[in-house]
Order: structure tokens, then C-alpha cells, then sequence
């Protein structure tokens, strides 16, 4: 295992960000030749008229653009500081894992109880990340 290897979970949750961001204009596109919305129920957003199963990729890829920053961030970090092991990898890539399996329950059924599992399982996981990464900081921080 190499410092570097952080990068690989990272670049999957890039791919997953850039697979959610396809879906909006397809199922957007689908929509509008499906007559169940215009384009102009677009111009501002999302009009109340836009179907559920249409808004779902568009809230599900603002997601991806919120916690997972702190992702990066502390991936990063860890690269940045040596502190890169097995133990940082596996969360990382536990958090990619959890978040694929949480964008696919978002975009396909939405359970909410399903996704809502997964997210609280994954930010714990993220958490975790951030402290491993502190107490590693801590003592050559002092």
C-alpha cells in the first residue's frame, strides 16, 4: 500500500458524483418528451410540477456535493501528512461503499428507511475517518 492509494476511493466517489450528475439531464430530457413537464419548468430550478422520480438525481447529486467534501478534505490530508494505512484506506473506501449503495436506493426506490440507514452508517464512518486522522495530528500538532 502506497500513500497515493487514498486517491483511488477518492476518485470512485468522483465517478459516482459524475454518474448522479448524468442522470439529471436523461431523466430531465425523458420528461420533456414524455409531455409530463416542459423545459420551463426548469428555468428556475425545479417547478412543483417536475415528477418525483425526476427531482431524485438532482437532490441525490447535491448531496454528493455536501458531506463528501469532507471526504476529500480529510483523504487529503491524510496524503498530505504520510498518515495513509490500512486502517485510514479501509474507511475510506467503507465510505465509498456506503454512499454508492445510498445514491442507488436515492435514484432507483428511495426507501427512505434504507437510505437513511446507509447515510447515518456512512457519515459514522466518515466520522471515524476524521478521528483517526485527529489523533494521529494531535501529538505532532503539540
Amino acid at each position: 500500500m502506497t500513500q497515493e492509494s487514498i486517491f483511488l476511493p477518492m476518485l470512485g466517489m468522483a465517478l459516482l458524483t459524475f454518474v448522479v450528475l448524468g442522470l439529471i439531464p436523461q431523466r430531465r430530457f425523458k420528461a420533456v418528451a414524455d409531455r409530463q413537464v416542459t423545459p420551463d419548468d426548469f428555468a428556475l430550478g425545479e417547478s412543483p410540477r417536475v415528477p418525483g422520480h425526476v427531482s431524485l438525481a438532482n437532490r441525490n447529486y447535491m448531496n454528493l456535493l455536501e458531506l463528501p467534501m469532507l471526504f476529500y478534505a480529510v483523504c487529503v490530508a491524510l496524503f498530505v501528512t504520510g498518515m495513509v494505512d490500512g486502517l485510514a484506506l479501509g474507511l475510506a473506501w467503507t465510505y465509498l461503499a456506503l454512499r454508492v449503495v445510498h445514491s442507488l436506493i436515492h435514484v432507483t426506490y428511495n426507501r427512505v428507511l434504507h437510505r437513511l440507514a446507509l447515510f447515518g452508517v456512512s457519515n459514522f464512518v466518515l466520522m471515524g475517518l476524521w478521528v483517526v486522522f485527529a489523533v494521529r495530528i494531535w501529538p505532532a500538532a503539540s
